[in-house]
């Protein structure tokens, strides 16, 4: 068995290969690094093909939604593009203009509908309209919440759309009992697990930069809160991102080019 870190931000160059190397050596053996807009996810679709087991995602994050989703069609032909995303609304820190925010989102539901590609959202104070949007045009055959950031109620209503729920390092901080209240009641083959890194890095490693090798202490604190056994998140967690993605095709393809 291994783990999957389904959404990380791997850095180029020299401290992306340490990274990579570092999540293998601590059996994260497929890692998902995930583009923000599209000059970074053009970089990590570069990444992508220089790592064995590492795949790349484009989208455009509701921070930069402002400079609207040009460009990111394109790289969604690559074969080590596996996702939309991340795409969403963020209503905590408003970096672009709410309506900007809305109208990337719903293009790139359109698109992930479109390619029948997943969907990664990120959704910060903004549940309600998250759901709306997703429910006017359209929740993409496969969806996933990256960063689960609700708790029980906004996980129901995430499963009740097709969703999938991805738990980061906060569900191991003191404060994330609503996440951790959340993991209990999905049920296990519904969820997956991240670092979301350079960000939010898991006790026992808080305050550090993150990164993918961390991620079994987000599945040791998911273990915990449903009561099963670490084993049995890191291959249930396997098995879902794999078929999510399409990893083993991806694989192939990756390994024509």
């Amino acid at each position: 068995m291994a783990w999957i870190d389904q959404h990380c931000h791997i850095d180029p160059g020299p401290d992306g290969v340490a990274q990579v190397a570092e999540a293998k050596a601590a059996g994260v053996m497929r890692m998902v690094s995930v583009g923000c807009d599209l000059e970074q996810s053009t970089q990590m679709a570069a990444i992508a093909l220089e790592h064995e087991g590492v795949y790349a995602t484009a989208g455009v994050h509701p921070h930069e939604a402002s400079g609207g989703i040009d460009g990111i069609a394109a790289l969604l032909d690559l074969p080590q593009v596996v996702a939309v995303g991340e795409a969403g609304l963020d209503y905590h820190y408003d970096h672009s203009p709410r309506a900007e925010q809305r109208d990337a989102f719903a293009a790139q539901i359109q698109l992930a509908n479109e390619r029948d590609l997943p969907l990664v959202i990120h959704s910060r104070s903004a549940w309600d309209e998250t759901f709306e949007i997703l429910d006017r045009e359209g929740a993409p055959r496969r969806t996933v919440m990256h960063c689960f950031t609700g708790g029980p109620d906004e996980a129901r209503e995430s499963l009740a759309r097709g969703a999938i729920v991805s738990f980061a390092g906060i569900i191991t901080f003191p404060s994330g009992q609503d996440l951790r209240d959340a993991a209990a009641v999905i049920p296990i083959d519904r969820l997956l697990v991240e670092t979301d890194s350079p960000y939010l890095a898991p006790v026992p490693n808080r305050g550090k930069r993150n990164q993918p090798a961390w991620v079994v202490h987000v599945g040791e604190a998911v273990a915990a809160a449903k009561g099963i056994t670490v084993a049995e998140v890191e291959a249930a967690t396997w098995a879902t991102a794999a078929a999510f993605y399409d990893l083993d095709i991806v694989d192939a393809a990756k390994a024509a080019i």
